[in-house]
């Protein structure tokens, strides 16, 4: 009995010696976890200060800005979260934009004033001058109805080739289609229509008397129709003289006298001769 009691009593003290091991290293173990966690905290503490981007009107990627000619947009470029001054640079397409000293640090801004049809496609990019793979751009879209040019008047002869070309610019893209003395213009086989985004173009071979008319260009967009005309006249086929006929016959007479002339020459020399004999005598 006693020494059961004994073995109970060391096994209840080894039990205690064991439990106190386990809570010590349960709390070194979680006091090590706590070290890594602020550790980890330290190391990305700065990167998480730091990390800088850049943004064009509020906006933080790439966009497309909308307008209309006559109108003036303001860019203004911004560095977010930076934790020193950063000196930007503006680009239109690949040209650099001058800027004034106090429009470079931190933010900078650029007007587009006076925006016209050719500034429709252009691109402006903002770029951190230290790091110029950080970036932000803007693609202008400016909209503006069908704007239509061409020779207004043609004058061809019956039996030449004629191009009606009429030259188009639209945003949107415009649909365009040839009319004929107000009405739609009937194909026939010597017709022939090319079209791209910037033209359309009607051939006509070997054009004929009934040719003669207005063609009238009709480009509709979402904005508006515009209609161009042009004029075709076509004349008679002037008459041509046969100038290789004429050469030929001239020839053929100059050689008839040529030869005619040589098979005389002994008869011109003998009257020549008998016109001078008296007076060779007369002289002696």
């Amino acid at each position: 009995m006693e020494e059961r009691l004994a073995t109970e009593v060391s096994f209840s003290e080894l039990s205690r010696s064991d439990l106190n091991s386990l809570k010590m290293a349960q709390k070194t173990s979680s006091l090590i976890q706590r070290c890594r966690f602020l550790l980890l905290m330290i190391l990305f503490l700065p990167h998480v200060m730091t990390s800088s981007f850049l943004s064009v009107n509020g906006k933080t990627e790439n966009y497309i800005l909308d307008t209309e000619p006559g109108l003036q947009e303001s860019l203004k470029c911004a560095v977010q979260n930076h934790t020193r001054d950063e000196e930007l640079l503006w680009y239109r397409e690949d040209g650099r934009v001058d800027l004034k000293s106090g429009n470079k640090i931190n933010s900078s801004s650029v007007c587009v004033s006076g925006i016209s049809e050719n500034d429709n496609g252009i691109t402006f990019t903002c770029k951190l001058q230290r790091n110029q793979s950080m970036s932000i751009s803007v693609v202008l879209n400016v909209t503006f109805p069908p704007l239509l040019s061409g020779n207004d008047f043609q004058t061809a002869e019956e039996g030449s080739d004629v191009k009606l070309v009429c030259n188009v610019k639209s945003n949107p893209q415009a649909q365009m289609m040839w009319y004929r003395d107000s009405g739609i213009l009937n194909l026939e086989n010597h017709h022939r229509i090319q079209q791209t985004s910037e033209y359309l173009q009607l051939s006509i071979t070997k054009v004929k008397k009934s040719d003669n008319g207005t063609y009238s260009c009709i480009a509709s967009s979402l904005i508006e129709t515009k209609t161009k005309d042009f004029h075709l006249i076509v004349k008679d086929k002037a008459s041509t003289v046969p100038i290789e006929p004429i050469i030929a016959a001239c020839v053929v007479v100059f050689l008839t006298l040529v030869f005619g002339l040589i098979a005389r020459r002994k008869r011109i020399m003998k009257l020549c001769r008998k016109d001078q004999g008296p007076q060779c005598r007369t002289a002696l």
